[in-house]
């Protein structure tokens, strides 16, 4: 196993006047309110759009946004998806690359299909999280237990990619890394897998006949109680910044005798220095069995869809689309309105949206 590089020269806050232990800072920082904002956040604000619809790539003029396949999909519960990376805005640093990626890969043999979105951070982020989007697929799929035991295959391929990115001299990974959020329908089963604070949602029938969300994984807060304890047992701290405007930060992980690294999430994937703390890659998994009779779609996505719009929000404004291509383009332009309202900056937000069983938005 690669050893984590744990030098602690650097920190994902980027930010002056934090003091120990309970941590403040001074909202008059060089660049303004949306320099603050950014630095509250955590932002991964930059990139161009290229999305594959029905199969065929389509470009926008916006460069350094990504997008995915879109298409169709009879094999599985999926009958059609969608999938859109796009950068984010932070006029402090207008080159910084779009560091979220996104997977869509079937699997012909299993029947198989892998939905995947990882919200890369710190200076390497986009390294780290493109690196998992070129290998984690086929490191499942080779698998000796993919098709008998589709959570071990996945598990093991994630340890396995993220070692190759320890590894790597070309990526420092010290306080770089990336989350990772996963659908994977086979037939009629799901399995969310979650590491981080990504999301997958699901839009269902409730008792009133109109589609309500179910959040099917569940995010990986430093102030979870059993995340918090672990963290803490491990030697870190979790706190977090405080700020003159009376709007604090959210709670963050450190080192037990540095204000380093500063991580918003209490489990991601490289992350060296972070994970001396006590931040784990372990995957959480999760599964049942989609039902045709009231289960309609899934979304998955980075936190710069969650972070203004709750699950309710998002499964309302996904049913109202006709296909899953517009409603992924519907909801990244209504997140970014959003950021923009909220920091004056916007985070890279990565959303796919999955029909199931020949559902068509407009209608329950």
């Amino acid at each position: 196993m690669a050893a984590r590089r744990g030098s602690t020269a650097n920190s994902y806050l980027d930010a002056p006047n934090v003091d120990t232990p309970k941590g403040h800072m001074s909202k008059k920082t060089p660049g303004g309110d949306s320099n603050v904002a950014a630095i509250r956040r955590r932002l991964s604000v930059a990139g161009g759009e290229t999305s594959l619809d029905g199969g065929i790539e389509r470009l926008s003029v916006a460069e350094g946004d990504e997008g995915a396949i879109s298409g169709t999909d009879s094999r599985c519960a999926v009958t059609e998806y969608s999938g859109l990376s796009k950068k984010g805005h932070a006029p402090y640093n207008p080159r910084k690359k779009n560091q979220d990626s996104l997977i869509m890969a079937d699997h012909e043999g299993t029947n198989s299909l892998v939905l995947c979105v990882l919200d890369g951070h710190g200076e390497a982020g986009d390294g780290v999280s493109q690196w998992f989007k070129k290998e984690l697929a086929k490191e499942m799929f080779n698998h000796p237990s993919w098709v008998d035991d589709p959570k071990k295959a996945t598990k093991d391929a994630i340890l396995k990619v993220e070692q190759q990115i320890l590894r790597n001299s070309r990526v420092d990974t010290e306080f770089s890394g990336t989350t990772l959020s996963m659908a994977i329908i086979r037939g009629n089963t799901i399995i969310g897998v979650n590491i981080g604070d990504s999301r997958v949602t699901i839009g269902k029938l409730g008792p009133d006949g109109k589609i309500v969300a179910e959040e099917f994984t569940h995010d990986h807060k430093p102030d979870t109680p059993a995340e918090k304890k672990r963290i803490v047992n491990a030697g870190g701290r979790v706190f977090a910044v405080e700020y003159d405007d009376g709007i604090d930060g959210p709670p963050r992980v450190w080192l037990g005798h540095m204000d380093v690294p500063g991580l918003a999430m209490s489990r991601s994937l490289g992350d060296a220095v972070a994970h001396t703390a006590g931040v784990i890659s372990e995957p959480e998994f999760f599964e049942r069995e989609l039902d045709p009779a009231t289960d309609r779609l899934i979304l998955v996505a980075t936190d710069g869809l969650w972070e203004f719009m709750d699950n309710d929000v998002c499964v309302g404004m996904a049913v109202e689309a006709s296909e899953p291509r517009i409603s992924v383009d519907a909801l990244v332009r209504e997140a970014n309105q959003r950021w923009m309202k909220e920091e004056q900056v916007i985070d890279d937000t990565t959303v796919i949206t999955a029909h199931l069983f020949g559902y068509h938005g407009g209608h329950a």
